[in-house]
């Protein structure tokens, strides 16, 4: 079952399509990984699944509803964190979430309950009453996520929610999104940092200019650029060398990298048979990173 169904969604913006046939389909309780670079038609994508902008042509549903004709059924059944927090800073992480379970129509009881039971989900009881303004960034981001849980959507919609964190308020947040996916909820991950999607994400959908260029699973999209490398780094001169081993020199002039083909030890073998001096051998695979950039052109944000 699908819990995100997009079909040949079209969104223009005067001469500039935003989304020119974009298609995805996300099946229920995974963390779906959406890459492209800057403009590329993420957070329109996101924006149209979420009801906040109208389509110019297409179809989509979101936990079986029609974005178009059931737009309310749909709000009901997602949660959606932007790029920028949400949550009031005066405010206590508690008194955050009561608002919000508030605003969502639960009664006063029934919010406390709720915001008591989400602090403890996201390790934030101890902090609870504190101003949100004493927080890190990775407290806040998950504070944000919890705001965004307060009716356990089907869906939730998460655009680039680690942009400007430190890299252990990072792992705090993907922590957090990893428990969320576990408690069945279908979460879409836009993120321009490829190690993130990697970490995360069980598929990935590329896209750019609006189009999806590339889906699969991570692995699936390493492969894509080739088998495993092994980074060899010797004496003397390197040209002949890479000739006979039939890889490339490398940038910094003083190693070589070679595909592998068939299995690290007939490598280490052939430096062997050709009396190499090895002062260092790295084996690594593809990156996301990588895939990135072949597929669009462009470097990712790091």
């Amino acid at each position: 079952m699908h819990t995100l169904i997009a079909e040949g969604l079209r969104k223009r913006y005067g001469d500039l399509f935003a989304l020119d046939g974009f298609d995805l389909h996300v099946p229920a309780g995974v963390i779906h990984g959406l890459l492209g670079p800057n403009g590329a038609g993420k957070t329109t994508a996101v924006k149209a699944l979420a009801t906040l902008i109208d389509l110019d042509s297409g179809t989509a549903s979101v936990a079986g509803f029609d974005v178009r004709t059931q737009a309310a059924r749909v709000r009901r059944s997602i949660g959606l964190i932007g790029q920028n927090p949400a949550v009031d800073e005066i405010l206590s992480g508690r008194e955050n979430l009561v608002m919000f379970g508030r605003l969502y129509g639960l009664g006063t009881a029934g919010a406390r309950a709720r915001a008591g039971d989400l602090l403890g989900t996201f390790g934030l009881t101890e902090a609870a009453d504190r101003p949100v303004k004493t927080y890190s960034g990775g407290m806040r981001r998950r504070l944000d996520i919890a705001a965004g849980l307060i009716l356990t959507p089907a869906v939730l919609f998460l655009d680039e929610p680690t942009t400007g964190l430190d890299p252990r308020a990072r792992n705090e947040v993907w922590t957090s999104i990893r428990e969320t996916a576990a408690r069945g909820t279908t979460v879409l991950l836009t993120t321009q940092y490829l190690d993130e999607a990697d970490q995360l994400a069980s598929q990935i959908t590329v896209v750019d200019h609006g189009k999806v260029i590339a889906e699969g699973s991570p692995e699936q999209l390493k492969r894509q650029v080739g088998g495993d490398r092994v980074t060899v780094t010797v004496r003397g001169p390197l040209d002949e060398l890479a000739r006979r081993l039939d890889g490339a020199v490398d940038e910094d002039g003083q190693s070589i990298t070679i595909e592998v083909r068939t299995s690290l030890a007939d490598i280490v073998r052939t430096l062997d048979d050709l009396s190499v001096t090895v002062e260092d051998l790295q084996l690594r695979r593809p990156t996301l990173d990588e895939v990135f950039l072949q597929l669009t052109g462009k470097e990712s944000v790091r």
